[in-house]
């Protein structure tokens, strides 16, 4: 039954995925995002088209500023790009682990450390740099925290839920069969939902953006918004974060600790 089960997913992940891929070159969307999209999209297969046509691709010409403007689709922009940017760093050190026969907290921490990273210098510094001034330096500096604490909470919903599997689903830990993908799949999506809320935290104080808007500069001149719209800015401005951020960083690394405990209880029973 769970040969057809993933088979079935794979063939909904493929038709998502060109779906995905195709429609959001139409979407006044900032590259990064679309990309970031299109990843999760590979992850999480119909869940991600779901969540692309429900939280950015645009209803109707010339509402995309207004459409992705509440705060949940901002959020939603938000955990995405985490996870999309964490993920290509997590399925390598999860592939890496498996050539190299590495297993328990090490492999946990490979993926922490290849996730972090990729997510951090590349996803969050490197391609949002332009809202940093164009200062990759700066960039890395104020996105820090928040790929860290996002970074945590996926992390704490992806482990215990890849172990579970693992321990479960006969060769789930090598990358050349498909319940490895599979497993993968799932955790990612665990993570993602365990992170949305830690998203929604950063999002509300402008510690992290949300979705953006980039038109064309050529739509100034019918009236549409030239350029980069991103609401909420990664600029620390407004009321200070409550619970402050000290306090959610370690929240995010109780949570992380406490998934990683889980994770090898479960592998145990």
């Amino acid at each position: 039954m769970l040969d057809g089960v993933m088979l079935l997913w794979f063939i909904l992940t493929a038709a998502a995925l060109l779906f995905v891929a195709v429609d959001i070159r139409a979407t006044p969307e900032s590259p990064v995002l679309k990309w970031g999209f299109v990843l999760v999209t590979a992850y999480t297969g119909v869940v991600g088209a779901f969540l692309y046509v429900l939280g950015c691709r645009e209803p109707l010409p010339g509402l995309h500023e207004r459409y992705v403007a509440a705060r949940w689709r901002q959020t939603l922009g938000s955990t995405m790009h985490c996870v999309a940017g964490d993920g290509v760093g997590i399925i390598a050190g999860a592939v890496l682990s498996s050539v190299f026969g590495i297993a328990g907290l090490a492999e946990v921490i490979l993926e922490y450390v290849l996730g972090f990273a990729f997510g951090w210098t590349i996803f969050q510094a490197l391609f949002m740099r332009d809202m940093a001034g164009g200062s990759y330096l700066r960039a890395l500096k104020s996105t820090f925290i928040s790929e860290l604490l996002s970074m945590n909470l996926l992390m704490a919903g992806m482990v215990p839920t890849v172990m579970a599997l693992k321990s479960r689903i006969p060769s789930a830990a090598d990358p050349a069969t498909p319940q490895f993908w599979f497993v993968m799949s799932m955790g990612l999506l665990a993570g993602f939902i365990l992170a949305y809320p830690m998203n929604w935290w950063l999002v509300a104080y402008h510690l992290k953006h949300g979705m953006m808007t980039v038109r064309p500069a050529a739509a100034a001149a019918h009236g549409a918004h030239a350029g980069m719209d991103a609401a909420p800015t990664m600029a620390m401005g407004g009321k200070a974060p409550w619970p402050p951020v000290p306090i959610m960083t370690l929240l995010s690394f109780v949570a992380l600790a406490a998934g990683v405990a889980i994770a090898f209880l479960l592998r145990a029973a």
